[in-house]
């Protein structure tokens, strides 16, 4: 025979061994990566060291196996909980002494910083001479198990509680029989002394229990429908006639074969709820001054009262009117005098209505006056009587006052389709009749969207103004308290447009409103980026430029993203880039607007709270925002040397930055005493008219280079 099959003929025989040993391996890798929890081999020592560790031990404990194995990371025994520990050595001893088994369940903390439950099922491997060698076993996660056990438990616990601790009424009754089993809690509510004196005396519950005729038929109807019934509401009679009402949440019983045996549920007593809920709606429903409807109500009888004209056909006419020259009154006597005389003003107005006519409180000393079913010459004549009212005297606090009113009036469906339009369209008729003289009535007409008219010209124009180059940035300077040096500079937006210059409160909000304050806002950035980029070439560097944000750029889109987008194009380092907010602004959505800063924060710029003190939840809402300077309002500074309160308060924004170790810096500086007291006070940065105005770029440059010089 050739060598050749020799050779093929030994390997014939062994070959099938070696091969049947890999496939064994494999098998077995196969089966321990596809059991649900960890196999283990440990050894019996202080810290159970882990010998071999399976595949699952990463799901299981968030670590991998050679983490575990030979103690090179940590020991096994300290993902246990520390307060199971004990309990576990004992219990696996104990079944090591009598050479069984175990089981024991606990604790372990997962890599993830959370718990788990584990299951541990195992044995000891034992030498000839009955000493413990190793041991093996199973882990496996029964955390999902545990949390089903502790629900169930804690149902169990409440349901318990239901019937031994119930303070709400529980019942079973049929639809022929009455109650069959009542709880003592119902029997109190309903006035009886005992579950059996009611069950006896209360046979027919429609007649002498639901003082509205059929609610019974009602409540069965529900349940043939539904199966259940959820806070169905009624007024029942109690034993003495009085009456009171409840909420009932029940549900059928049925038999085997589905047929009908009782109902059976719970009965609340809801009169103070039903009491409390009346004197809410009122609340909520009418001004507290005067007892007037508000706006709310205002807009749901305005409502009814479009809806009726439609359908019926007639006129609806909406009266806004504005008191005249109500704020003298008010600053001058007080708020005191401002409120009796709105009350006042109010019972006037109340006393002039006829057919059905509706006065409500808009705000302020503004006042709406609904009128339905009516006609131009019934409107004329209110419209006389309510300006002849107002226009009396009143004595209040033993002075006498006179006021008089303006009226604008609005008709549907001549002046508006709804109640938003006609109450605007009053509302600039009321102006008009301020801007004839006062204490006369003015009809909606279509001259007076003139006015809106110009305002859609200004927002086409303000459209186009960043494309045709009208806006210009200008600069004014912060100074540092102590040394008197340029530390940074804030871009506020100037709109040059061939009419003339346009101010920044006349057409931002308008930005605002319409979403261009987005482009208009990139356009600032970019340029305020551009010029810092500029000045930090030329030499008469670095200093910070800040730039406002808005709202609508917080709220829509990812700033951060174009933050990061305009400091790649410029190349200007991020920390020469800070970016104001407001209180007002972050506050409305203080979750979003912090995650959002977050982001802003992880490119390196820096973040300054603008007009700090101002918001409803400063102190508290401070610390989630990622800031590095306050600005103080300069509300706060106009009477800071004079007014101890701004004084104050002044005072506690410095210290609280401090604490937080944040730069403070005070805006709207325009007095010297007001920088003497700020110096002394610690603040460190200033901003206003008194150091510094604000300037076109070219010209602050030159105050930087200037300083540079000086240096």
């Amino acid at each position: 025979m050739p060598e050749s099959q020799k050779r093929s003929k030994a390997n014939e025989g062994r070959m099938p061994g070696l091969d049947g040993v890999k496939q064994r391996e494999r098998l077995l890798t196969t089966l321990l990566s596809n059991v649900d929890g960890m196999i283990y081999r440990c050894r019996h020592d202080e810290h159970w060291t882990m010998e071999f560790v399976s595949e699952g031990c990463l799901a299981l404990t968030g670590y991998q196996p050679q983490d575990l194995v030979l103690n090179r990371r940590l020991s096994f025994e300290q993902l246990m909980h520390p307060e199971d520990r004990s309990r576990v050595r004992a219990l696996v001893d104990a079944a090591l002494r009598e050479r069984r088994r175990y089981e024991v369940e606990y604790r372990i903390a997962h890599a993830d910083g959370g718990s788990r439950w584990v299951w541990e099922r195992g044995a000891g491997n034992f030498d000839e001479q009955g000493r413990v060698e190793s041991l093996e076993g199973i882990i496996q996660d029964i955390t999902e198990r545990k949390r089903s056990e502790e629900s169930l438990a804690e149902a169990e616990r409440r349901y318990r509680s239901i019937f031994e601790n119930a303070i709400e009424g529980i019942f079973q009754s049929t639809p022929d029989a009455g109650y069959v089993t009542v709880n003592p809690a119902l029997a109190r509510m309903y006035g009886y002394d005992s579950p059996e004196q009611l069950i006896g005396l209360l046979r027919d519950i429609d007649r002498q229990l639901y003082v509205q005729p059929g609610r019974r038929a009602q409540f069965m109807a529900a349940l043939a429908r539904d199966g259940s019934v959820t806070n169905f509401e009624s007024q029942v009679y109690r034993r003495d006639g009085s009456v009171m009402w409840i909420s009932e949440n029940a549900r059928e019983v049925r038999g085997p074969e589905g047929r009908l045996l009782m109902y059976e549920g719970t009965v609340e007593a809801i009169t103070e709820r039903k009491l409390h809920d009346a004197a809410m709606r009122y609340q909520a429903t009418h001004d507290a001054l005067t007892g007037l409807p508000n706006r709310l109500l205002l807009q749901e009888r305005l409502q009814q009262a479009l809806d009726a004209a439609r359908e019926q056909g007639g006129q609806v006419a909406v009266a806004f009117i504005d008191l005249d020259q109500f704020k003298l009154i008010n600053d001058s006597l007080g708020h005191h005098t401002g409120d009796a005389l709105l009350r006042t003003m109010a019972q006037r107005l109340r006393a002039c209505l006829r057919d059905g006519a509706v006065v409500a409180r808009q705000s302020g000393d503004e006042f709406v006056v609904l009128m339905t079913r009516t006609h131009r010459g019934a409107i004329a004549y209110l419209a006389g009587l309510m300006l002849d009212a107002l226009s009396q005297p009143c004595v209040i606090g033993g002075r006498e006052l006179r006021v008089t009113c303006s009226i604008g009036i609005s008709l549907f469906p001549g002046d508006g389709e709804d109640a938003a339009a006609l109450l605007r369209n009053a509302d600039m008729a009321m102006y008009r009749a301020k801007e004839a003289g006062r204490n006369n009535v003015q009809y909606y007409t279509a001259e007076l969207q003139a006015g809106i008219a110009g305002r859609l010209e200004l927002l086409t124009r303000l459209g186009q103004a960043v494309e045709r180059g009208e806006f210009r940035l200008h600069y004014q300077p912060k100074f540092d308290l102590r040394s008197g040096r340029i530390t940074g500079a804030e871009a506020l937006l100037r709109w040059e447009s061939p009419q003339g210059m346009v101010m920044p409160e006349t057409f931002i909000p308008l930005a605002e409103e319409t979403g261009l304050i987005l482009s208009i806002g990139h356009w600032v950035m970019r340029t305020a980026c551009l010029h810092n980029r500029a000045w930090l070439d030329a030499g008469i560097g670095p200093i910070p430029v800040s730039v406002n944000l808005s709202r609508r750029q917080i709220v829509h889109g990812d700033i951060a993203a174009g933050v990061a987008g305009v400091l790649a194009e410029t190349g200007l380092p991020a920390e020469l880039l800070e970016l104001e907010v407001t209180e007002s602004m972050v506050l409305p959505d203080a979750e979003q607007a912090a995650a959002v800063m977050q982001r802003l924060r992880a490119l390196g710029v820096r973040l300054s709270m603008d007009d700090f003190g101002t918001g409803y939840s400063s102190l508290s809402q401070l610390k989630r925002f990622p800031v590095q300077s306050l600005k103080i309002d300069r509300s706060f500074l106009r009477e800071v040397t004079t007014d101890p309160d701004s004084a104050a308060i002044v005072k506690a924004i410095i210290s609280l930055g401090h604490n937080l170790d944040l730069r403070v810096l005070a805006e709207g500086v325009e007095t010297a005493e007001q920088q003497a007291f700020l110096g002394a006070n610690g603040c460190d940065e200033l901003q206003g008219f008194y150091l510094a105005r604000p300037m076109p770029a070219e010209r602050f440059a030159e105050l930087l280079r200037h300083q540079a010089l000086a240096a």
